[in-house]
């Protein structure tokens, strides 16, 4: 089954690129000790999920491709073509040649409903391409205007046209250091609106994937390339054909549907976090050895820690919720095939209390903000109402109490 990427704004277009960079890459590079047959049912697994076949020969992403400025998905669309392994379509996309402003109430008040009837269409093309839709990958950014905005506009209208797939937002946290003045309130108000239309959240924070390239990776001057491509790993490493119990000796044909109906018991809950082991620079690949044991041993200290960088048994009760059967709370999904050049990986996707604090904190500087009405007259001139934040607040609270109360 197929899965359409819906790349928003800058920051999601750039980090979908690199997720299927990724994914061309591990599907074209090592096998480790993977039969060909297995080989093959592993390509063919991806591909189908991923991308559709041109004329040319040369796999083409199941992307729609969505940005406010032109720049960007020029840029994105030229440096995938000239890849030569993988493409966009290029009819595919859609830019406008003035951006949101770092305004969500732009993104989602103006450029959503001006935009709607074209990018809605090219989506429904985008679907019409696959034999069968599993559903949709999102990817934008919280801190800005057009991916927040527009993205949680666009979120809600393929939930309105498209109610039986299911969506899965992918969420870039900001730095808490502060990328834009307003971006506490645009994380608010994306939060609260994905809620109410998304089946997941999955959510990285760019504090710490910096941290990993910084400490894990080892270098120096980190770019934004060096942090999309941390992301699209880990992202990579859980969206690649696996072996579910289910599916047994066969790929799972929906991977993404099935990680949201394990995830996702209850929607209240539906913040997924991801860690992903071993993360090192590519040149010391060569010189390191993992096990299986201590690989496994290193995810349930991370996920008791509540850590996400690397410093038992994950069917342990005291893990889990007590509405829960430790039986259905955790599932282990396998490959003999190796992922990206790790001879051995392990990723753990988990929907747990790991965002409170951060959350607790946005919400917190968000009302501070608020209370002394700053910036609000920025929003209330694309129709975004004081009402609107309250309701907003009012929805994240009950996030974070029912988090807490887990």
């Amino acid at each position: 089954m197929s899965i359409v990427a819906v790349q928003l704004g800058q920051c999601g277009n750039q980090v979908g690129h690199e997720v299927f960079n990724t994914i061309c890459g591990d599907v074209r590079g090592t096998h480790g000790l993977c039969s060909k047959k297995e080989n093959e049912a592993y390509h063919d697994a991806c591909t189908e999920r991923f991308f559709s076949e041109a004329e040319s020969g040369v796999p083409v992403a199941r992307a729609v491709l969505v940005d406010m400025e032109p720049k960007v998905i020029s840029q994105t669309l030229s440096i995938a073509a000239r890849s030569g392994h993988w493409k966009y379509d290029d009819q595919s996309h859609f830019c406008q040649k003035q951006g949101s402003g770092n305004n969500w109430a732009n993104g989602y008040s103006v450029h959503g409903p001006r935009n709607k009837e074209v990018i809605m269409n090219l989506v429904q093309k985008e679907v019409e391409k696959c034999d069968r839709l599993s559903g949709f990958f999102t990817i934008m950014s919280m801190a800005g205007g057009t991916g927040s905005g527009l993205g949680a506009f666009v979120t809600q209208c393929l939930r309105d046209a498209f109610p039986t797939s299911f969506i899965l937002n992918h969420v870039i946290w900001p730095y808490g250091t502060g990328e834009v003045i307003v971006q506490n309130y645009n994380s608010v108000l994306t939060l609260s609106h994905l809620y109410q239309s998304s089946d997941a959240l999955l959510v990285h924070e760019n504090d710490v994937i910096h941290k990993i390239c910084a400490q894990l990776m080892h270098i120096k001057q980190i770019s934004f390339r060096d942090v999309n491509q941390v992301i699209a790993h880990q992202l990579g490493s859980v969206f690649q054909p696996a072996h579910t119990a289910e599916a047994g000796l066969h790929y799972s044909r929906n991977p993404l549907g099935d990680l949201m109906e394990a995830l996702v018991p209850h929607p209240e809950f539906k913040m997924l976090g991801l860690r992903n082991i071993p993360q090192m620079p590519e040149n010391s690949l060569a010189y390191s050895t993992f096990s299986w044991p201590g690989l496994l041993k290193h995810l349930r200290q991370m996920l008791i820690a509540n850590a996400k960088m690397e410093e038992g048994s994950f069917r342990d009760p005291s893990l889990y919720t007590s509405w829960l059967n430790p039986q259905d709370a955790f599932n282990a999904w396998k490959t003999p095939r190796a992922f990206n050049k790790y001879e051995k990986s392990a990723s753990l996707v988990s929907n747990s209390q790991f965002l409170l604090k951060p959350l607790d904190n946005v919400v917190g500087k968000a009302w501070n903000m608020f209370a002394s009405k700053a910036y609000i007259h920025q929003y209330t001139k694309f129709g975004i109402e004081e009402e609107d934040f309250l309701d907003s607040f009012t929805t994240l609270e009950q996030v974070i109490s029912s988090y807490t109360n887990l």
